[in-house]
Order: structure tokens, then C-alpha cells, then sequence
């Protein structure tokens, strides 16, 4: 997987493989697969400055961890509880 990040300031379509389409809003980033980055099409966009490779792997580029699950809660949402509930 690479990372890529829109460098423009307006909304961008990628062309993919299998006639899939990625869309990046301004100064978004997106992951693709490295297939999908050999594209001409992507490769063109790389070229003009309008994509930014970010990185190549999991999370490339992204602040966040690569578990989801070893993330705090946020949320403010009670985890749950095993067991029975209510008066059976």
C-alpha cells in the first residue's frame, strides 16, 4: 500500500485499476495500492505536483497507530459489559 496526499486546493478524482476511482478532497490523503501506483494515470498526477507520494506500507504517513484497537476511547462511550442484563 502507498500513502498519497492531494496538493492542491480542489478536489481530485485518481483513476484506478478495474475502473475504481479515488477521490481526495484538498490537502487529503488516500492509499493505493502499488499496483495502482505504476498507473500511467497516477504517475502522470505525480509528475504534474498534484499528488504527493507520502510513504510505502501500512499507515504510511498517518499519525495514527496502525491498531485501531490500541487507540484510546474518544468517544466518550462505556465499553461493554459481558453478562447478563436487566431482571431475568
Amino acid at each position: 500500500m502507498m500513502t498519497i496526499q492531494n496538493q492542491t486546493a480542489r478536489f481530485l478524482r485518481v483513476p484506478l485499476s478495474r475502473g475504481k476511482v479515488l477521490r481526495l478532497g484538498p490537502r487529503k490523503e488516500g492509499q493505493i495500492s502499488t499496483q495502482d501506483a505504476e498507473r500511467e494515470s497516477v504517475k502522470a498526477l505525480v509528475d504534474d505536483g498534484t499528488l504527493k507520494v507520502m510513504g510505502v506500507g501500512p499507515q504510511a504517513g498517518s499519525a495514527s497507530p496502525a491498531n485501531p484497537a490500541s487507540r484510546a476511547n474518544v468517544h466518550g462511550h462505556l465499553p461493554r459489559v459481558a453478562g447478563r442484563r436487566g431482571d431475568r
